[in-house]
């Protein structure tokens, strides 16, 4: 049986009137890429939120490696965390930092008592792990946008985490750095065996990195299941409309 390493049961989330999340189910299994799928809005981040305890939901329950994040304390908050890394849509990076000191960041606040060749060492190793060994010297306004994305990639892995959360990782990026991106994502779980959640609106990069996808729609998810058996087989007119808007010519 599948190891479970978030579950979440009947989940809603509410700010005023308005409600986005309205009884969400979902399980990340361990080792698995899950793309969530969801027009802006949707309520994805929102979800995210409430998984790293940024927001806390009103009913139902969300459970990370085992715990109620809801019931944790700042400190057990904050020690999950470490296990959680989050690639932000934007890439995040320092750009008073070079490379090297933006991956050194999460070393110096988590991790006590490295030595400079402990800190080389690592920073090198996951420099590597992307591709990217001959930036370390550079300063972010250097890089090209995928560079970027990449490094924030790095940043993330540096402290090992078992799950991965990537936020819109194909945003604003060429048809080819997309595609290097997909590729980075699928080596990642496979070298680092995290379990990830890709949150995306982005198709291409739906088909080319998730092993199980779900469709969020109007606060609860429409569909789950790998691919072609979310988009080929589609009775609801709102999911054939996303897959429509993504793949068919205007």
């Amino acid at each position: 049986m599948e190891k479970t390493v978030v579950e979440i049961r009947n989940l809603t989330k509410s700010f005023g009137d308005l409600d986005v999340l309205k009884g969400v189910n979902m399980d990340l299994y361990k080792g698995e890429n899950l793309v969530v799928l969801g027009k802006s809005g949707s309520g994805k981040s929102v979800l995210i939120k409430i998984m790293v305890g940024l927001l806390t939901q009103d009913e139902g329950t969300l459970k990370v490696l085992g715990h109620e994040v809801k019931e944790l304390n700042s400190r057990e908050l904050n020690r999950l965390r470490l296990k959680i890394g989050f690639s932000f849509q934007a890439s995040a990076l320092y750009d008073s930092m070079t490379v090297r000191e933006n991956l050194e960041f999460p070393l110096v606040r988590n991790v006590k008592n490295l030595s400079k060749g402990e800190k080389d060492k690592m920073v090198e190793e996951v420099l590597d792990g992307v591709g990217l060994a001959q930036t370390i010297n550079q300063m972010p306004s250097e890089l090209s946008g995928g560079q970027r994305k990449r490094i924030g990639i790095a940043r993330t892995l540096i402290l090992k985490p078992e799950i991965m959360l990537y936020d819109e990782p194909t945003a604003g990026l060429d048809p080819i750095t997309c595609r290097d991106i997909n590729n980075l994502i699928n080596q990642v779980n496979e070298e680092y065996h995290t379990s990830s959640i890709i949150i995306t609106h982005d198709l291409t990069c739906a088909k080319e990195t998730g092993d199980r996808m779900t469709v969020l729609l109007e606060g609860v998810f429409g569909a789950t299941g790998r691919f072609d058996e979310v988009f080929e087989h589609a009775s609801d007119q709102r999911i054939k409309s996303f897959y429509d808007y993504n793949f068919i010519k205007q």
